[in-house]
């Protein structure tokens, strides 16, 4: 059953911010499991995927240095906006139709983790077939989803919650 009404731009806003903190959570996740190995990691999927679009590897591989640390900021660029992407569209979804909520939005986080990493970005050459890949990479990548999504969510149902519980007190 649909939603008839809820408030676009609480739920826009909601799920820009479940985005941007579940992304931190996915970065963290990763960091403790890393979903593949070093010699993968030279260039990781997302730079693959925009070398593979004719981004250069000047581009794809530039880096900002903080506190001696060289890091990926076109990576950086690339998660965030999947993320954030991800969980605006589910926060929007999720509020429209309220059974899409199912699983704590676990279901829908892996549903993108197999949308992505067994079909799209294989059947791109991006990333190796499903079965030519690590298990440490699909249990990582999994896991990661999960806990993105449910952060997402959590993250996205508290702001909605709040943005329109201080409207309807005006």
């Amino acid at each position: 059953m649909a939603s008839k009404s809820f408030n676009h731009r609480a739920a826009l806003i909601a799920g820009v911010t479940g985005g941007v903190i579940s992304g931190l959570v996915k970065l963290g996740w990763e960091n403790i499991l890393p979903p593949r190995t070093a010699a993968r990691d030279q260039t990781n999927p997302p730079q693959q995927l925009l070398q593979q679009i004719g981004v250069p590897t000047s581009v794809t591989h530039a880096t900002y240095t903080y506190s001696g640390h060289e890091l990926p900021i076109t990576s950086y660029m690339m998660h965030f906006g999947f993320s954030t992407t991800f969980a605006v569209a589910y926060s929007l979804w999720a509020r429209k139709h309220p059974k899409a909520k199912a699983g704590s939005s676990a279901l829908f986080g892996l549903g993108i983790f197999g949308a992505f990493h067994h079909a799209i970005l294989p059947a791109l050459g991006t990333i190796p077939r499903a079965k030519d890949q690590p298990a440490e990479e699909h249990i990582s990548e999994a896991i990661g989803h999960v806990l993105w999504m449910w952060t997402a969510d959590w993250v996205s149902a508290t702001v909605y919650q709040r943005l329109t519980a201080a409207k309807k007190r005006k």
